[in-house]
C-alpha cells in the first residue's frame, strides 16, 4: 500500500484526472499526497531583442508570473484533497525537462509511487516535445500509476 504519492499537474483535463484518481485512492488509503508541477526555465533574451529595445522581462519578474502560475494550478488541486481531507502539499520547481523534475521531486519528498496523467499535450506539440509521462516511466524506478 502507498503512503506518499507523487502527483504531477499541468492543469490539463488528463492531469486532473490523475489528480482526482490520485487524490481518492490517498483518501482511501490514509497517503499522503504531494502535487507537483514543473514550469519552464528563464529563457535568455537573444541579442536581436535587447538591440531592438523590446521589452526583456527581467529574471526575479519571470519567476514570479511562473510562480503565481504554479500556485493557480496547485491551489485548484490542493482543494481536491481539501474537500477528501487527504494530507497534502504543493511544490513546484523550474525545468524544461519536466520528467526530470517530477522524478527529482518524487525522490525530494520521499515518495513510494506516482500518480501521472498519460499526457498533457496533443498533436505536434506531442510529437515535438515528446511524452513526459514515457520518459517518467523510462527513467524511474518508483512505481507510477498512469491515468488517461
Amino acid at each position: 500500500m502507498y503512503r506518499h504519492i507523487l502527483i504531477p499537474t499541468d492543469g490539463s483535463r488528463t492531469a486532473d484526472k490523475a489528480v482526482a484518481a490520485g487524490t481518492e485512492y490517498a483518501r482511501e488509503a490514509g497517503a499522503k499526497v504531494v502535487f507537483f508541477i514543473a514550469m519552464p526555465e528563464y529563457q535568455v533574451p537573444r541579442e536581436s531583442e535587447v538591440m531592438a529595445r523590446h521589452y526583456v522581462t527581467p529574471v526575479y519578474e519571470y519567476e514570479e508570473q511562473a510562480g503565481a502560475k504554479a500556485r493557480q494550478i496547485l491551489d485548484k488541486a490542493a482543494a481536491t484533497a481539501r474537500a477528501l481531507e487527504v494530507d497534502f502539499d504543493t511544490d513546484y520547481a523550474f525545468s524544461d525537462r519536466p520528467y526530470e523534475a517530477i522524478i527529482q521531486a518524487a525522490k525530494k519528498h520521499g515518495c513510494d509511487a506516482i500518480f501521472i496523467g498519460s499526457h498533457g499535450r496533443g498533436g505536434l506539440a506531442a510529437l515535438w516535445h515528446g511524452s513526459q509521462t514515457r520518459d517518467v516511466l523510462t527513467h524511474c524506478d518508483i512505481p507510477t500509476l498512469v491515468y488517461r
